[in-house]
């Protein structure tokens, strides 16, 4: 039975945006990620006239000038993290954080951001290295998190037992969550890497991670049974 042209029109141009709409949602990441970078960065080529930079209509930097601008940005920062390998940079980096803590109130907010800077570092013990599953946020319900860290002496020794803690993410931004405080025996660890948790997060459960065997309780059990 032949389609009508509509319902053929329909179908074509719903097959065409679910191969276009990746494509389309990832440019319009990025372009919405360099707009945003760029109005931090734009900064760095003061010392050009504006005449140059920007357009005499919109008054806005043109874009080549901005991509200009990022590149230097990276530059700038490559070259900041290779002087923290030495002396120079290190003495540096300590005087920056010496003024900053004197400063009232700013003081607060900078050593809060590089408190939290240090805790997710690469080089840091406390980073998003084990991905687990909780009952959260009720009994029967569970949870993707991220254990941050392991040490809680004041809770361990009003509770009695090993606390961990655990960052739960929110579905699609991961950036925002909860933290929650679980005993550890209640923590199940899982196998995906912190890449393919995150990815699954993002897509809302749609690409989930590939499936590793699991061994079964009673056959455990028995292999460890002497």
């Amino acid at each position: 039975m032949n389609k009508n042209p509509f319902a053929r029109w329909r179908g074509n141009f719903l097959t065409g945006l679910a191969v276009l709409l990746p494509t389309v949602v990832t440019l319009a990441i990025i372009k919405w990620l360099f707009g945003t970078i760029a109005s931090f960065t734009d900064w760095l080529l003061f010392f050009l006239p504006t005449s140059w930079t920007h357009d005499p209509v919109s008054a806005r930097m043109y874009w080549y000038w901005s991509l200009a601008a990022f590149l230097l940005a990276v530059v700038l920062v490559s070259l900041v993290g290779w002087l923290t390998r030495y002396y120079i940079g290190k003495q540096m980096v300590a005087w920056l954080d010496g003024v900053m803590f004197r400063v009232p109130l700013l003081n607060k907010i900078y050593g809060a951001i590089k408190q939290i800077n240090d805790s997710f570092g690469t080089s840091s013990r406390h980073s998003f290295k084990t991905v687990v599953r909780v009952e959260f946020p009720s009994q029967g319900m569970y949870s993707i998190g991220f254990i941050t860290s392991e040490a809680h002496d004041e809770v361990r020794a009003r509770s009695g037992e090993k606390i961990v803690s655990v960052f739960i993410p929110t579905t699609p931004m991961p950036t925002a969550g909860f933290l929650i405080l679980v005993p550890e025996e209640k923590v199940t660890k899982l196998d995906m890497s912190v890449a393919e948790a995150i990815k699954y997060i993002v897509s809302l459960g749609a690409i989930a991670p590939e499936a590793l065997p699991v061994e079964a309780p009673a056959k455990r059990l028995k292999a460890e049974t002497p």
